[in-house]
């Protein structure tokens, strides 16, 4: 179950998005949840963030684009196919409102990053 303290930071974190940009990390947000029930939420290098004994996976809005961070490089590399059609970087994959990360990549993401983190 989520954290109740960590659940309200995100709350605020996401308060103060735009709209639009709010409403996609709270789908970002809600798919994570569904996929790692047991997982807790926190704020973590200054971004909402799923924790499960690491850091599983992050998500943050940016001016020009939102961000999924798997917390590791290598989630991408056994992903690759399906990240493609997505900018990446060493650690973190971009989207946007309009071009929404599908919810089976998300939840892949974190399946693949708990296997990594061994929980």
């Amino acid at each position: 179950m989520a954290n109740a303290d960590g659940s309200a930071e995100v709350d605020s974190y996401l308060a103060k998005l735009p709209a639009a940009q709010r409403e996609a990390l709270e789908h970002v947000r809600a798919v994570i949840a569904r996929t790692v029930p047991d997982a807790e939420e926190v704020i973590s290098y200054g971004m909402p963030a799923f924790r499960q004994g690491k850091t599983l996976v992050g998500y943050a809005a940016f001016k020009n684009h939102l961000s999924f961070f798997p917390m590791s490089a290598a989630v991408f590399d056994k992903l690759d196919g399906d990240v493609a059609p997505f900018k990446t970087s060493k650690g973190t994959l971009q989207f946007t409102v309009e071009t929404m990360l599908p919810d089976s990549l998300i939840e892949e993401m974190v399946r693949v990053r708990l296997e990594e983190i061994g929980a």
